[in-house]
C-alpha cells in the first residue's frame, strides 16, 4: 500500500510539472526547441542558449550568453491578441534591445523580423530564420546596417549541458 501511495504521488508530481511547463497552443511550434543548445561560431566564440516556458506557458523565454557572459541577451516571445501574431522583445547586455514579429514558415521553422533600438554599430534591423531538424537548430541571420543588408551568417546549435552565464557587475 505504501509503495502504491509513493508511486501515485510521483505520478501526480510528474503530471503537475509537465502541465506547469506546457506551452500555449500558439507557442506549440517551439516545444522541440525547449532546453539548452550550444554553437561554436566560425570565429571561435561559443554561444549557449536556453529556451523555456514561462508565465504559465503563455510566454517563451530564451536566454543566451556568448563566451560565458562577454555578451548575452534575453527574449520573451508571446502571442499578441491585438496583432494576431507572435511577437517578441530581446534585451541585451550591450545596452540595446529589439522588438519584432515571428512568422511560422513550416513545421519547426520560423523567421524573425526585428527593429533594433540603440545599437552602437548602426544596426537598425535584423532578419533571421531558424529551423530545427534532427536535433540541430540552424540559424541564418542578416543585419540592416548603413542602408544595406549584410550577407547572411549561418550557425548550427546542438543540445548542450552548459549553463547560460552572465558576468557579475
Amino acid at each position: 500500500m505504501k509503495k502504491l501511495l509513493i508511486i501515485g504521488i510521483a505520478l501526480l508530481l510528474q503530471t503537475l510539472a509537465t502541465h506547469a511547463n506546457a506551452l500555449d497552443e500558439k507557442l506549440k511550434i517551439f516545444e522541440p526547441y525547449l532546453g539548452t543548445w550550444e554553437s561554436t561560431f566560425s570565429n571561435g566564440a561559443v554561444d549557449v542558449s536556453h529556451w523555456e516556458s514561462t508565465l504559465n506557458g503563455t510566454t517563451l523565454r530564451t536566454l543566451h550568453s556568448i563566451n560565458e557572459g562577454a555578451y548575452g541577451g534575453e527574449s520573451l516571445i508571446f502571442w499578441d491578441n491585438k496583432k494576431q501574431k507572435l511577437v517578441f522583445f530581446y534585451f541585451t547586455t550591450a545596452g540595446f534591445y529589439t522588438q519584432g514579429e515571428l512568422e511560422i514558415t513550416a513545421e519547426n521553422e520560423f523567421v524573425a523580423f526585428e527593429d533594433v533600438t540603440g545599437n552602437k554599430d548602426g544596426i537598425t534591423k535584423v532578419k533571421s530564420s531558424s529551423k530545427l531538424t534532427d536535433d540541430k537548430i540552424t540559424v541564418s541571420t542578416s543585419y540592416f546596417k548603413q542602408g544595406e543588408w549584410t550577407a547572411p551568417e549561418s550557425r548550427s546549435y546542438t543540445r548542450s549541458t552548459k549553463k547560460v552565464k552572465f558576468k557579475e557587475m
